[in-house]
C-alpha cells in the first residue's frame, strides 16, 4: 500500500506497544461484557462510542464494542464518522489513504465504497488535510482490530452539515448485514461533575428517543454525525440502548472539569 495514514496519537491517547495495547483493549471489552445488563437488541446496526484517551474513555468504549462481539464474524465494513478537531470541514470529508495504521497493523480503506459516495453525494469530498493529526477515527481502530478478523473502513469527518445530509450518506449501508456504522463522539466538555452529569443525562434521553433536534452543539462534539444517525434510525423505526454513561470524573480525571462519555447501540 502506497498511501498510508500514519497514527497521530499512538503513545499519547493509547500505548504504542502492540502487546500492551492488545491486552488493554481486550480488557476494556471484557469489562464491558461484565457490565452489560438489560435485554440486548437484535443485531446492531450502529454504535456511538467515545474517542478520548483510553485512560479516560477506554472502559466506556469497551461497553460499546462488547455489544458487537458476538456478531464480529459478520462485519466486513465499518463506516466511522467523527468530528474534525483540527481542520474545518464543510459537509463530510473522506481520505484518499489506502490504509490507516496503528501499532496493531494496517486497516485497509474501502476506496470502492468511497468512490460511490463521492459520485452520489455532493456533500462528500476528499480532504486529506482534515485527517492530519486527527484522533477521532484512529482511537477506534485498535478495538476493531482486536474484535474483527478482516474488515475495511470508510473514514468520514462530519463538519458543518444538516442531519439529512449525513443520513442519506449512511442510508445505503444501514441494510447491509456486513456493514457497521460507528459514530465517534464524546459528550459534554469541561463542566463540573454534577453539571456534566445532568447535561449528559439529557443528551442520553435524546439519543434513546432518536430526537436529534434535542442535542445542541455543546452536548456532543460529534453532534452532527449523531444527528444524522438518529434521523436515519428513526426513519427505520430502530431502537437505541444505553450501554454505559460516565465521565472523566469517574475514570481518571478531576471533577472540576469533566468530559462526558456515552456508549450506545442502535438496531
Amino acid at each position: 500500500m502506497r498511501n498510508v495514514q500514519a497514527p497521530a496519537v499512538a503513545g499519547l491517547f493509547y500505548t504504542a506497544d502492540p502487546q500492551q495495547l492488545s491486552a488493554e483493549v481486550r480488557g476494556f471489552v471484557a469489562e464491558g461484557v461484565a457490565r452489560a445488563g438489560g435485554k440486548p437488541l437484535p443485531r446492531a446496526k450502529a454504535l456511538i462510542v467515545p474517542h478520548a484517551g483510553y485512560i479516560y474513555s477506554g472502559s466506556i468504549a469497551g461497553s460499546a464494542y462488547a455489544a458487537i462481539a458476538e456478531q464480529a464474524e459478520q462485519i466486513e465494513r465499518v463506516l466511522i464518522l467523527g468530528p474534525p478537531h483540527r481542520f474545518p470541514v464543510r459537509g463530510l470529508a473522506t481520505s484518499s489513504a489506502d490504509a490507516f495504521e496503528t501499532p496493531l497493523g494496517r486497516v485497509p480503506v474501502d476506496q470502492e465504497a468511497i468512490e460511490r459516495l463521492l459520485a452520489d453525494y455532493p456533500q462528500v469530498q476528499r480532504l486529506d488535510l482534515a485527517f492530519d493529526g486527527e484522533h477521532c477515527i484512529e482511537v477506534q481502530l485498535p478495538f476493531l482490530q482486536v474484535l474483527l478478523d478482516r474488515f475495511r473502513i470508510v473514514p468520514l469527518l462530519v463538519g458543518s452539515s444538516q442531519p439529512q445530509q449525513v443520513a442519506e450518506v449512511l442510508e445505503p449501508f444501514w441494510s447491509q448485514d456486513d456493514s457497521l456504522i460507528l459514530i465517534s463522539s464524546d459528550l459534554s466538555h469541561y463542566l463540573d461533575y454534577a453539571s456534566g452529569q445532568a447535561l449528559d443525562a439529557r443528551t442520553s434521553e435524546a439519543i434513546l428517543s432518536l430526537a436529534s433536534e434535542r442535542i445542541g452543539p455543546e452536548q456532543a462534539c460529534g453532534r452532527n454525525a449523531i444527528a444524522g444517525l438518529l434521523q436515519l434510525a428513526k426513519a427505520h423505526h430502530a431502537q437505541a440502548r444505553l450501554l454505559d454513561l460516565r465521565s472523566s470524573g469517574d475514570t481518571a480525571g478531576p471533577r472540576d472539569r469533566v468530559v462526558g462519555y456515552g456508549a450506545y447501540e442502535l438496531a
